[in-house]
C-alpha cells in the first residue's frame, strides 16, 4: 500500500486479493490519511469497496441509469420496467452527469428536498431513493451514506369497501356521462373481478375466452406471480365485456382483433390505436367521484360555492361528494370484502 500526495491531498493505493484500489482521501493532513487508508482497506476486504478496475462505480449517474436498466429487463415485467423509467426521470434530471463517487449524503439529502418542494409524496421520494439505493449498491458506495439517508414516513391507507349505497351511486353517477363511459365500464370489471387497474389496462382480447365465459390474468400484466389467474365472469362482467367488444366494432369498423387491448389507447379521440392499452382514466375517474348532487335542484357538477344552475343558484359550499377520496384500487378491496 501506499500514500501518494498530489497537490495538497493524499491518495491511497493498494491491493487486496490482486484487485487494484486508488482513491481520493480527501484531506491534507497525513495522520487521518493514514487513518482513513486503514479504513478502506477493511472495507475493501470486507467486499464494500469498489475495485479502480470496476468502470460501473466510475461512470456518470445518466450512463449507470441506463445499464442497471439493462440489467433490470430480465428481472421485470415491462410495466415495472416502465415505472423504473419514470422514477428515474427525477433522478437523471439532478444527479445528470455527476459520478456515482460524487454522490454523497448531503446531496442525497439536497435532492429530498427539491423533491419536496416540487410536490412529490413521502412514498413517490422513498421509491425513487429505493432505485438510487440499488444503483450505488452495485457500484458498492451506498454504504458510505446508508446511515445518514432518512425513510420519509408514508401514509398507510386502508383498502375502502363500499356500502351497498355508495355502490349503487357510483355506477348510476358513471352512466350518466359519456366521457365517464370507460370508467364505468372498469368499474364494473373490477367490482366483478377482483382485478386490478394495471391488470384491466393491460387485458388483451386473446385473453378473454367467449365460449367458458372467462377471462385469463397473464404474468406480464400483473403486480406478482401470483396474480396470474383464471377468472370467471358473471353476468354483470360479462355484459361489459360484450358492451366493450360492441364499442370496438363501432369505433374501428369490424369484428376486434385478438391481439388488440380491451380498453384500446385514445379511444375517446381522433386517432385511438387498438394494439396500444390505454394510458388510464384518472381524469374520468376523478370527475366521477368528486362530482355532487344539488339537494335543491338535483344539477350535477363540480364542488362550488353556488350551484351552477341558472335557476337554482342554491348555497351549495360544504357539501361534499359521498365517494370522495374513493381510489380506483379501493374497488378491489370492495370486490374481495363482498367475496
Amino acid at each position: 500500500m501506499a500514500l501518494v500526495k498530489r497537490g495538497k491531498t493524499w491518495h491511497t493505493h493498494f491491493f487486496v486479493d490482486g484487485q487494484r484500489f486508488r482513491q481520493s482521501l480527501e484531506t491534507t493532513d497525513k495522520r487521518e490519511a493514514k487513518s482513513k487508508e486503514k479504513d478502506l482497506i477493511a472495507q475493501a476486504k470486507a467486499g464494500k469497496l469498489a475495485p479502480w478496475s470496476q468502470q460501473f462505480a466510475r461512470l456518470s449517474f445518466s450512463e449507470a441509469a441506463e445499464r442497471y436498466l439493462a440489467d433490470r429487463i430480465a428481472h421485470l415485467a415491462p410495466r415495472s420496467i416502465r415505472t423504473e423509467r419514470e422514477r428515474l426521470k427525477p433522478l437523471r434530471d439532478f444527479f445528470e452527469a455527476t459520478p456515482l463517487t460524487r454522490i454523497t449524503a448531503d446531496r442525497v439529502r439536497e435532492y429530498i428536498g427539491q423533491r419536496k418542494q416540487q410536490g412529490a409524496v413521502n412514498r413517490t421520494v422513498n421509491m425513487e431513493i429505493g432505485i438510487l439505493r440499488r444503483i450505488l449498491k452495485r457500484a458498492k458506495r451506498w454504504h458510505f451514506i446508508i446511515d445518514e439517508i432518512p425513510h420519509l414516513p408514508e401514509r398507510c391507507d386502508v383498502g375502502r369497501a363500499l356500502s351497498v349505497e355508495e355502490k349503487a351511486r357510483l355506477l348510476r353517477m358513471a352512466a350518466t356521462k359519456p366521457e365517464w363511459e370507460t370508467a364505468r365500464l372498469a368499474a364494473i370489471l373490477a367490482l366483478n373481478t377482483t382485478m386490478r387497474g394495471c391488470e384491466l389496462k393491460g387485458l388483451r382480447r386473446r385473453r378473454v375466452d367467449f365460449m367458458e365465459r372467462t377471462l385469463t390474468v397473464r404474468r406480464t400484466t400483473t403486480k406478482t406471480d401470483a396474480g396470474e389467474r383464471l377468472i370467471p365472469l358473471n353476468s354483470d362482467a360479462w355484459a361489459a365485456i360484450l358492451e366493450l367488444r360492441e364499442r370496438a366494432k363501432l369505433s374501428f369498423g369490424g369484428e376486434p382483433q385478438s391481439d388488440w387491448y380491451v380498453f384500446p389507447h385514445a379511444e375517446c379521440k381522433s386517432k385511438p390505436d387498438p394494439t396500444k392499452p390505454m394510458i388510464g382514466w384518472r381524469s374520468a375517474w376523478r370527475s366521477l367521484t368528486r362530482t355532487i348532487q344539488c339537494p335543491a335542484c338535483g344539477h350535477l357538477q363540480k364542488p362550488a360555492e353556488a350551484c351552477r344552475n341558472e335557476e337554482c343558484k342554491g348555497d351549495i359550499r360544504g357539501l361534499k361528494s359521498p365517494l370522495a377520496g374513493l381510489r380506483f384500487h379501493d374497488l378491489r378491496h370492495h370486490a374481495i370484502t363482498e367475496l
